[in-house]
């Protein structure tokens, strides 16, 4: 449940419009509620001022769509994370406007009327291949309310093309950037940006980049001071950082 959601319900009891008992009934899956399967965190987003996100694999498409439901029911974003096509029908019967992002593999619910509030947020990508990940963080990201610009097919092996989005990069109060082979993008772009900048290793590239490794080793070896790194593939992780980052700055 949201922050909002809970000082909505506390005026309404301040001002007759909902009884003490009401509210109490609407509150009594705080802190957690637990189903056959699993603990679901409605306290998160007190606490962290974001709410629990769904880590669809591994869990069934039945599960997925419990679990969802039962967040959607508390008025906050709903995000489920690799989740398939087929997760993303067995949510969308029981919560139809839940959409499903295909590249990003992202089944999502946004907060009725929320618009973006944090940022920008600059998700870059060094090539097509990397599009995916930089899917996930930017969806996710947009979800947790930040004016995501997007900033694909950059790599180090055309220079020109990251120079010629210098605008965009200015602008932004966070950057995440996308890359696998040898992960260098993350150093050119902290070294032109005023900014913090997330590096995001995907496992796109030849045997030697092992996966994502070759990236993360690099990336985490970076000359540009701003530059900080989560795990291989993980734009979720990615987005979910650079949006506290945001909300601690404030609105723009």
């Amino acid at each position: 449940m949201r922050r909002e959601a809970i000082l909505r319900l506390l005026e309404e009891v301040a001002s007759g419009n909902a009884s003490p008992e009401a509210a109490v009934a609407r509150l009594a899956h705080l802190p957690y509620e637990e189903t056959e399967f699993a603990k679901i965190d409605h306290h998160r987003s007190l606490r962290l001022g974001l709410p629990e996100v769904i880590y669809s694999s591994g869990k069934t498409p039945e599960q997925v769509a419990e679990i969802f439901a039962r967040m959607a029911a508390t008025g906050s974003a709903v995000l489920a994370t690799r989740a398939t096509r087929e997760h993303a029908a067995a949510v969308r019967e029981l919560v139809p406007a839940a959409e499903y992002h295909d590249e990003a593999r992202m089944v999502a619910l946004a907060v009725d009327g929320a618009k973006p509030k944090y940022g920008p947020l600059a998700v870059v990508c060094a090539g097509t291949s990397d599009i995916p990940v930089a899917e996930e963080a930017a969806v996710t990201a947009a979800y947790l309310e930040c004016d995501v610009k997007r900033v694909y097919d950059v790599g180090v092996a055309g220079l020109h093309r990251i120079l010629s989005q210098h605008e965009t990069l200015a602008g932004a109060r966070a950057v995440i950037v996308c890359a696998g082979m040898e992960g260098a993008l993350p150093s050119v772009v902290g070294g032109l940006v005023a900014a913090p900048v997330i590096a995001v290793p995907t496992s796109v590239g030849y045997g030697a980049a092992f996966g994502g490794l070759a990236a993360l080793l690099g990336m985490l070896n970076s000359c540009a001071p701003n530059v900080c790194v989560v795990n291989i593939d993980n734009g979720f992780g990615a987005a979910y950082v650079a949006a506290m980052m945001l909300r601690g700055q404030g609105r723009p």
